[in-house]
């Protein structure tokens, strides 16, 4: 249907449509008086952690009468990391970053309401002024006055009675008005209470955000000492099986460079009585020398019976048995994993220290032939 505009004077007597909607505007308007100022919020409106709105100019006020050293945004003589104030409406304690009320955060919903509602008390003061009319397309004096609810239209009451909206429901267009006007007043209002709904479920995400930081770091940490102790636990058992090694490798050393002096010993005696021998070959008497050469064959024939000394076994200075299987303690280092929930998976501790026993195990064996070797006189 189309609309024309025109413009009539009010009848006299008759008042503003949005007239009966006054109650819920003064309820509305209610909701949004500052607590401390006792007027209508002033922008920038900030919300605390309670919920509670403020404007931002009174939560300054506050926060400077609990904080007088605290004199403005700018000082670094005191930093305001850590001031605080009590909320006026619940008298929660509210702790400030560094930026103090500039920190916090800026309620731009109530905002919005505040324009909305400034807009319409605006609005409904200008309704004493000559009131502008829409005008019937169809029929040009008559002006819209009902509400055709079959085809949800305006129109006018030619049209309800000869027009194409003659067979369809309808009510008065200011009843229609006033309704429509009241659930929109009453949208607003569920809104702004859904707001604080939604700003205490974002006040406790962000608390989970914190926790899941700080249960990150906790338990970074006690995995870097769950793995430090592996590492002592096998540097430790590594000193221990490397003590072993270079007490076998002294022992057998020791053993073997003995043997060296005692040939080295047979060898110079063998050498002076050789020197000793061809001394003698040149006396020429032939008693002194039958008598030399007789003494001399004796000591010939004692060092040839000693000759036969010690020597060491063939791969006596093989070590290749000093070795450890640690093909197993990889494979259970490799496959280390996060328990399910809090239960540690069956075994996997046992099989670790059973996999370390095997390695000590290992070294019995070469500990036990140490001492067989000690009991044969090898040392």
């Amino acid at each position: 249907m189309n609309f024309a505009l025109g413009f009539k004077p009010p009848a006299a007597g008759s008042s503003a449509p949005g007239a009966s909607s006054g109650a819920t505007m003064e309820n509305l308007e209610k909701q949004l008086v500052c607590p401390v100022c006792l007027e209508m919020f002033s922008k920038p409106v900030v919300i605390l952690p309670c919920q509670h709105n403020l404007c931002r100019k009174c939560a300054n006020d506050i926060f400077q009468s609990a904080n007088p050293l605290w004199q403005s945004r700018s000082s670094s003589s005191i930093a305001a990391s850590g001031s605080r104030f009590r909320c006026p409406s619940c008298r929660h304690e509210v702790v400030l970053d560094r930026h103090g009320v500039y920190g916090l955060q800026r309620n731009l919903l109530v905002e919005n309401i505040i324009d909305i509602y400034r807009q319409q008390q605006s609005s409904r003061l200008v309704g004493v002024k000559p009131e502008q009319q829409l005008m019937c397309g169809e029929h040009e004096e008559e002006k819209i006055n009902i509400y055709c609810l079959s085809c949800q239209t305006p129109t006018c009451s030619m049209c309800k009675v000869f027009g194409r909206h003659k067979d369809c429901e309808v009510a008065p267009l200011s009843s229609v008005y006033v309704r429509q006007k009241a659930e929109l007043s009453d949208g607003i209002a569920i809104l702004v209470a859904s707001n604080d709904h939604i700003q205490a479920v974002i006040t406790r995400m962000e608390e989970v955000c914190n926790s899941i930081e700080e249960n990150g770091r906790r338990q970074r940490e006690q995995m870097a000492n769950h793995f430090e102790g592996l590492v002592a636990i096998l540097e430790e058992r590594k000193q221990e099986l490397v003590g072993l090694i270079t007490r076998e490798q002294d022992d057998k050393l020791k053993h073997v460079r003995s043997l060296i002096r005692q040939h080295s010993d047979h060898l110079e005696a063998a050498v002076t009585l050789v020197e000793t021998a061809i001394h003698s070959m040149e006396e020429p008497h032939m008693p002194l020398f039958i008598h030399s050469a007789t003494v001399i064959l004796e000591k010939m024939a004692s060092i040839t019976r000693a000759s036969n000394l010690e020597r060491p076994e063939p791969g006596y200075e093989d070590l290749s048995h000093l070795v450890v299987d640690t093909d197993d303690l990889a494979n259970v280092l490799r496959n280390i994993d996060f328990c399910s929930g809090t239960t540690v998976a069956p075994g996997s501790d046992q099989k670790l220290i059973d996999v370390i026993d095997q390695i000590d195990g290992d070294f019995v064996d070469v500990e036990m032939s140490f001492l067989g070797f000690y009991r044969c006189g090898g040392g």
